[in-house]
């Protein structure tokens, strides 16, 4: 059965067959092939997505694009502009500190994509970047959004391996900081290597005005992560707060969501919901199907007997991880393999928070590297230039990104420093 499925899989890919269909009709010939009763597939499928955490995905798409059509995205940009905007190569550090802080609301990284994109990426190529250079900064900067919590592949995560969705969120901010830090130091060297950025202080608000100016942008991070790390109350039930949050400022403080615009922003968060569900939903019953088969355990076994030492079984990890993570995408790679992995890796002594941060980093880079990566897509379609433009301007990002990621492996502390400060017992 398994190498069935496994080989309808790949070949749909190969077809250009969405991953959700893809991995749909994989188990679907699975189930064939077992003699099984089809309606598994009905039964399971629905269980995959009647799950309470699930319910903050909606949600945070939602308070994403309201942040967009609001203009609080904008403000973020002016606050961060005020903060590192004086220096060359002043606008690339902006676009990653926006986005590190919208990040701190989204949670999802192609929202993030559109919303400080559309703002960014033009002010960049008007400051006389390249085009090229400006789509590849803001799709990895953008990757943050699911680093960063409140973050939808941490959420998968927690429901897959059953793992506490709050000690991941705040497991998730010393390797987003890390990431963020890394990218930034990163692009001030690159800019003074190649002269860009000279006059990117023009136009730069003070450091009062533009606070002021973002005051009401600022404090949703704060009620929404302030709220769950106090207890007040839940990570789904932040989600729907964020959504309040957002609605209330872009329509009545900020005043820039009209009542036609809600039209199109339920409508875009609707879409783009449903397909995270049906992924979740295919990729559910897939799981299902080759746990039922054995295979988490025939691979475990395996692993335990390839891969002596957590060391290596982590590196052995990360490499296959970052191949999958290039041709599935991030939240189905998530479903599937969470459930086979986070018990083997349990098993090398390997805390399950800290291997949660290790792969939702880790396949978050396949956002970033063709052929599927959702985050070059966005950022081309804001930038309109063609994927093939901008690889060669991505490879450094993913080097950085690459090189964060071997830290965050091998320094537990950066992801259980915080999270066994703020969970002491």
């Amino acid at each position: 059965m398994t190498p069935v499925m496994i080989i309808t899989m790949v070949l749909c890919f190969a077809l250009s067959v969405s991953v959700a269909v893809s991995i749909g009709l994989a188990s679907i010939a699975g189930i064939h092939m077992s003699n099984a009763n089809m309606l598994i597939s009905v039964k399971e499928m629905f269980g995959a997505i009647n799950r309470f955490p699930l319910a903050a995905i909606p949600f945070f798409i939602l308070a994403g694009n309201l942040m967009e059509t609001g203009g609080i995205s904008r403000r973020l940009v002016e606050f961060a502009k005020s903060i590192v905007g004086g220096v060359q190569g002043g606008l690339p550090m902006t676009c990653v500190l926006t986005c590190m802080i919208f990040a701190a609301v989204s949670g999802s990284s192609v929202a993030t994509t559109f919303a400080i994109g559309a703002i960014l990426i033009p002010a960049l190529i008007k400051h006389g970047y390249p085009t090229s250079f400006a789509a590849a900064l803001q799709a990895t900067s953008a990757e943050l959004g699911v680093i960063i919590p409140p973050s939808i592949p941490m959420i998968l995560y927690g429901v897959s391996a059953e793992v506490s969705i709050g000690e991941l969120f705040i497991a998730g901010f010393g390797p987003g900081i890390l990431i963020s830090l890394a990218l930034m130091l990163f692009v001030w060297i690159y800019c003074k290597w190649k002269g860009w950025g000279k006059n990117d202080g023009e136009g730069r608000m003070s450091f009062g005005r533009a606070l002021l100016q973002a005051s009401w942008a600022l404090l949703m991070p704060v009620i929404i992560l302030g709220g769950i790390y106090g207890g007040v109350f839940t990570p789904t039930e932040a989600s729907a707060v964020a959504v309040f949050y957002a609605l209330i400022v872009g329509t009545l403080i900020y005043r820039e969501i009209k009542i036609k615009d809600l039209y199109a922003i339920f409508r875009k968060s609707a879409l783009s919901s449903a397909v995270i569900m049906f992924i979740i939903a295919n990729a559910g019953l897939f799981a299902f199907l080759i746990t039922r088969a054995g295979v988490p355990d025939a691979i475990g076994h395996w692993l335990e007997e390839v891969l002596k030492s957590p060391a290596m079984f982590l590196l052995g990890v990360n490499a296959a991880l970052f191949i999958i993570g290039m041709f599935i995408e991030t939240s189905a790679a998530i479903i599937v393999l969470a459930p086979i992995l986070a018990p083997v890796a349990q098993h090398f002594g390997i805390d399950p928070v800290h291997f949660g941060l290790i792969m939702v980093v880790n396949l978050a880079l396949g956002m970033i590297t063709p052929p599927f990566g959702v985050n070059l897509f966005a950022a081309c379609t804001v930038a309109r230039i063609s994927l093939d433009r901008i690889v060669t301007q991505l490879l450094p990002f993913v080097l950085v990104i690459l090189t964060c990621l071997m830290v965050i492996t091998y320094v537990p502390g950066i992801s259980l420093g915080l999270r066994d400060l703020v969970y002491a017992k």
